[in-house]
C-alpha cells in the first residue's frame, strides 16, 4: 500500500489540473480525479511494473473523461425548469479587451478535442511525447502531428479572435 501512495500522491495536483482543463468545472474535475484514483487503486495489480505510474494515471483519467463526454453527448444538457432563467438562454457578448486568461481558455475550448488533449498533456503537464502517446493510446508520430497542428490552430484562433474565422488547411493535390 505504501508503494501505491508513494507513486500516486505526487501526481494528484497534475491530475486535478488536467481534469479541470478537460471539464471546466472544479466539482466535475474532482469527481473525475476521484474516479481515476479509485480505478487506479482497484486495478493496481494490472499495472505493468516497468511502466510509468504517472502516464498510467493520466491515461486512466483521459479514458474516463472521453467516456464522460460520450455519455453526456448522448444524454444532452440537463437543466431543471425551476432553475432555468434568462441567463441560461442568453449568449454572452464578446469584447476584444486584449489578451487575457479567458481568451486563451476560450481558444483552447474551440480546438478539436484531439489537439487540445495533446497540447495540455505536453505543454501544461510536461509529459514527453512518448508518455502522451501512451496516455492517448496513439503512435508518437500522431502526438507530434497533433501538437504541431494544435499549436498552429491555436495561434490562428488567437490571432483572429474567433474559431469561426480560422482558415482550415486545404489538401493539395500533387501530380
Amino acid at each position: 500500500m505504501d508503494d501505491i501512495i508513494r507513486l500516486i500522491e505526487p501526481s494528484i495536483p497534475s491530475l486535478r489540473r488536467y481534469a479541470r482543463s478537460l471539464v471546466y468545472d472544479a466539482a466535475d474535475a474532482d469527481d473525475l480525479v476521484q474516479d481515476c484514483l479509485e480505478r487506479a487503486v482497484g486495478r493496481w495489480s494490472q499495472r505493468r511494473e516497468a511502466s510509468d505510474a504517472r502516464s498510467w494515471l493520466f491515461s486512466i483519467l483521459h479514458s474516463l473523461a472521453v467516456s464522460r463526454w460520450r455519455r453526456l453527448s448522448r444524454r444532452g444538457r440537463e437543466v431543471s425548469l425551476d432553475v432555468l432563467d434568462e441567463a441560461d438562454l442568453a449568449e454572452r457578448a464578446t469584447q476584444q479587451d486584449g489578451m487575457n486568461q479567458s481568451d486563451i481558455l476560450r481558444a483552447l475550448a474551440a480546438l478539436p478535442q484531439d489537439y487540445r488533449s495533446v497540447l495540455l498533456l505536453v505543454g501544461v503537464e510536461d509529459l514527453s511525447y512518448a508518455q502522451a502517446a501512451m496516455v492517448l493510446d496513439v503512435p508518437i508520430g500522431t502526438v507530434m502531428s497533433r501538437l504541431s497542428r494544435g499549436r498552429e490552430r491555436l495561434a490562428q484562433i488567437m490571432a483572429n479572435g474567433s474559431a469561426a474565422q480560422v482558415r482550415k488547411p486545404r489538401l493539395r493535390r500533387i501530380k
